[in-house]
């Protein structure tokens, strides 16, 4: 009986080790130290979420700083053609400055004044709430334009402003139109004042007093000052 016990144990452990028997049990993972913690699968996330920001930042910058660069040669650009078409020239040139003067009487409210300089539209306002009624004097240009003659030609429309006996003069219009030549020289500053105002006394009809005159002032051109860090050229006059 113990024999027959014996080979069936024989036999089972042969069985046993046989192919397609069941593996053995895995041994467990080796856990992390105490105190360490495993690394997640999102543990390098956050550096790749910054990194990618700074990115996109710098390459924005680059994007901004390009488009500065554009604007400011585009500003340039429109300055020489401005010039080109007045005909100034910023070496040789002549400059010119036109102001706006007002020195008409309550009976005359401003409502729109137009500028034009060699038949070039330069200056256009109307009257919001007494923006330019109230204004006495501003200035319309300030810029080069080439030596020689140029003229000045302005509209300005006035609503008459009365009250009492005079209050039949808030359904008027009066509008002016007038024009003036001016000579600029080189090396030279030409201002003119143009003024409305008005003419005659009290016998003069309303419709003759709003008038324009033009007031011309003439001074040589101070010279600018060098930039600094920078010399005179030799031989350069004053």
């Amino acid at each position: 009986m113990a024999r027959y016990l014996w080979m069936a144990a024989l036999c089972f452990g042969v069985l046993a080790g046989a192919p397609g028997a069941a593996p053995a049990a895995a041994e467990p993972a080796a856990s992390p130290a105490a105190g360490e913690k495993s690394p997640g699968p999102d543990a390098q996330a956050p550096n790749n979420a910054d990194e990618k920001t700074d990115l996109k930042v710098r390459a924005l910058e680059e994007r901004v700083s390009d488009l500065k660069e554009k604007i400011f040669r585009t500003k340039a650009r429109l300055m020489s053609l401005q010039e080109m078409v007045i005909g100034g020239n910023i070496t040789t040139g002549a400059k010119a400055m036109l102001l706006h003067r007002n020195e008409m009487g309550s009976s005359f409210y401003l409502e729109s004044v137009a500028y034009a300089l060699d038949g070039a539209p330069i200056y256009a306002k109307v009257d919001v709430d007494g923006d330019l009624e109230k204004r006495e004097e501003f200035e319309i240009f300030n810029g080069r334009v080439s030596p020689g003659e140029h003229q000045v030609s302005v509209q300005f429309v006035y609503r008459g402003h009365g009250y009492g006996l005079f209050s039949y003069l808030e359904g008027y219009k009066f509008r002016v139109q007038s024009s003036s030549s001016f000579t600029a020289a080189p090396g030279k500053v030409t201002s003119v004042k143009v003024v409305g105002y008005e003419k005659g006394g009290i016998t003069t009809e309303l419709k003759d007093r709003p008038a324009v005159r033009y007031d011309v002032d003439v001074q040589a051109e101070e010279p600018q000052a060098a930039p600094s860090g920078s010399s005179p050229k030799e031989g350069t006059e004053k």
